[in-house]
């Protein structure tokens, strides 16, 4: 009979992430993947209607506040259309990073009983507002294609819509690396769970959602707007459906030097505070 030896050896440094360990607990990842999303939709009328239901009264709050009543112009492309394409690619965003902001204090319970990579959790996230991302999306599309073939639109779709899966990982990788920023200092600093949705409300409207871009012309104004890195992705997402909006290749680059630095420090954040965390909770 073959025996199983198991190496038990100190802990790593925190700096040291063990990718092959996470890799080896995906069954564990697809299960609460599983888990999370049906324990969002137990006991709704609506199920996952609920997901589709958000961003399509959000889109009409804003076409109606921002487009009607204040008349922000949306440079020629259909109110439900700009809006919309801003606010799905958002909503997945802040989905993410709301779900690693407290994926440690949330899960404190299985965390101090149970061993498993801690990234595991947030990483469940990702994939959790997939799910919610691919049913936005679908009522996206059904609506521009509308627009694009029945109404004088005046969109023009082109070459950049190859990258919208990359701007979708982009958003991913955005929402994951703050998740991890804010659950490691949020361990300590408990204020930053009453902070938070306020924040992330300022950022959205930092965010050129319900106006565009090209409205912003003050050097130093666009140079925060840019700085933004949700800026690059909302313009260029919006650009490659509708041939409208203010790409700027300089912004993109910009926009995925701050993911990345933020994702990776975020990681090593994360990985640091979690080996102590019981401690600290």
């Amino acid at each position: 009979m073959m025996s199983v030896r198991t190496h038990i050896k100190a802990n790593q440094p925190w700096w040291c992430i063990d990718w092959r360990e996470i890799g080896e607990y995906r069954d564990l990842l697809f299960l609460l993947v599983q888990r999370d999303l049906t324990a969002i939709y137990k006991q709704t009328v609506l199920g996952p209607l609920w997901f589709v239901l958000q961003p399509l009264l959000t889109t009409a709050v804003f076409t109606i506040i921002f487009g009607m009543v204040a008349g922000i112009s949306t440079e020629g492309v259909p109110q439900f259309v700009f809006y919309m394409s801003g606010t799905v690619l958002w909503n997945f965003f802040q989905g993410v990073l709301n779900q690693g902001s407290f994926s440690l204090s949330a899960n404190t319970g299985v965390l101090n009983k149970v061993y498993f990579p801690r990234l595991i959790i947030p990483l469940a996230g990702v994939f959790i507002n997939m799910a919610h991302l691919a049913l936005n999306t679908l009522m996206f599309l059904g609506f521009f294609f509308y627009f694009l073939f029945y109404s004088d639109s005046g969109m023009h779709p082109n070459g950049w819509l190859f990258m919208v899966p990359l701007f979708i990982v982009q958003c991913a990788l955005m929402g994951l690396g703050f998740g991890l920023w804010v659950s490691a200092l949020t361990i300590k600093y408990r204020d930053l769970r009453f902070a938070l949705p306020f924040l992330t409300q300022l950022w959205m409207y930092a965010t050129p959602i319900v106006y565009p871009a090209s409205l912003v012309v003050k050097p130093f104004c666009k140079l925060i707007l840019w700085l933004n890195p949700m800026t690059a992705v909302v313009e260029f997402n919006r650009y490659a459906f509708t041939g409208h909006g203010s790409p700027d290749l300089v912004g993109l680059g910009l926009s995925w030097l701050v993911t990345l630095v933020v994702l990776v420090s975020g990681v090593f954040l994360f990985n640091k505070v979690q080996r102590t965390f019981v401690d600290t909770i």
